[in-house]
């Protein structure tokens, strides 16, 4: 009997893993085509532009209001639905996104495709914090930033396969073919998000309990670690073509190629993160920070060569997604009562991060500080280095805390 009892048991946890695998795997899914819309619209800005009958400049803004989308309607979408059961929430989001996306498709002028795009961002921020939440109730505790990092896989993976394989589809057949791609992605995520990913606890039924983690200095502190310590990474890296070009050497066609290396960096980068942080959270993300802070400064030097230029870059990748499933975390463990809301933030956080980090190093390029582009990967470094600062405050205040 105790025999029988024991295989029943042992089936029964067997079942719950791999319904849990799955779920983690259509968030993956719906984080994929999420990641995907993103960033689309860098391998397609000359046939938008060209159809619609703007500028490459003015193409170029759809990327700028896809990212204010993200980090304004992050926490207004988020307060707005708070009532709302967690998956009931992630359905809502999903059912918007693709709205955006069909309605991007069809959009018969410019400012239609940019009201889509802000639409579809919408949903951008709300889905990685709700979908941060759900992940990690999916696993043990010991295991919450691995999920989160698995759902995030989706995103690094959505560099890799993603815009390329959106990019040739658009040029091929033209760019509202890559967003009726992106549409059926969205639905069958939709589908497998409906089938695979059980009810999970309601969000919080009060507002004010919501807003009120954000009175703590400990979720201050967590939101400065993400945008500074995110931030370094993309001074950097949203120069890296004219870095690759002018200065190492490399030809414009090879461009795409070295970001695939990128790419695959940053995949290896976010598992790996997530196993370190399950283990020692702050250890290991001040120990990824230290290392991004450093190759960030050795790419002012290996940028010269294009050997050492291949491997900086693909260091840098596993770096840079190192960190984010120990920040992600963090704010998890710092805001309990409000995950839904403070993981959501965290994501709006990375956004500014991204955004602060790209006019950090267009200043410096336009004022010719130091050298100008030569100086931009060095001056990254300095960004994460505050990250780094702000990292060992916070773990300071937890610890006075604990």
């Amino acid at each position: 009997m105790a025999t029988e009892n024991m295989a029943r048991h042992f089936e029964q946890a067997q079942a719950s893993r791999k319904g849990s695998t799955l779920a983690l795997y259509a968030l993956t899914l719906g984080a994929f085509a999420i990641g995907m819309t993103e960033f689309i619209i860098m391998g397609l800005l000359s046939e938008v532009a060209t159809s619609l009958n703007v500028s490459i400049p003015m193409a170029g803004f759809l990327i700028t209001g896809y990212a204010l989308g993200v980090a304004i309607g992050a926490p207004i979408i988020t307060m707005a639905t708070h009532r709302m059961p967690r998956k009931a929430l992630l359905l809502f989001l999903m059912i918007l996104f693709i709205a955006g996306n069909a309605l991007a498709a069809l959009a018969p002028n410019y400012m239609v495709l940019m009201l889509a795009r802000i639409l579809a961002a919408l949903t951008h921020g709300s889905f990685f914090g709700v979908g941060s939440v759900i992940a990690a109730e999916l696993v043990p505790k010991e295991k919450r930033a691995g999920a989160i990092a698995i759902m995030f896989t989706g995103l690094t993976l959505a560099n890799i396969l993603g815009v390329p394989i959106g990019t040739f589809l658009g040029q091929a057949y033209g760019w509202r073919s890559t967003f009726w791609a992106i549409t059926i992605i969205g639905i069958i995520a939709l589908i497998g998000i409906v089938m695979l990913v059980p009810k999970v606890a309601n969000a919080a039924s009060s507002l004010r309990q919501e807003l009120g983690v954000l009175k703590r200095p400990a979720v201050h502190i967590a939101l400065l670690m993400t945008v500074f310590g995110f931030g370094g990474v993309f001074t950097a890296f949203t120069y890296i073509s004219p870095i690759l070009v002018d200065i190492t050497g490399f030809s414009p066609s090879s461009v795409s190629y070295i970001l695939v290396l990128f790419g695959v960096g940053i995949t290896i980068g976010n598992i790996y993160g997530g196993k370190l942080a399950d283990r020692k959270l702050f250890p290991s993300l001040l120990g990824i920070l230290v290392a991004l802070a450093l190759i960030l400064a050795v790419f002012s030097f290996t940028d010269q060569n294009k050997l050492l230029t291949l491997i900086t870059v693909f260091i840098l990748g596993i770096a840079a997604f190192g960190t984010v499933p120990g920040l992600q975390l963090h704010m998890l463990n710092t805001a309990k009562e409000a995950p839904t809301l403070a993981s959501t933030l965290n994501i709006a956080a990375f956004n500014l991060g991204n955004a602060l980090g790209a006019y950090i190093g267009g200043v410096v390029i336009d004022f010719n500080f130091a050298g100008g582009l030569t100086a931009v990967p060095w001056v990254a470094s300095l960004v994460t280095v505050i990250g780094i600062l702000f990292t060992i405050w916070g773990a300071q205040h937890q610890k006075r805390l604990s």
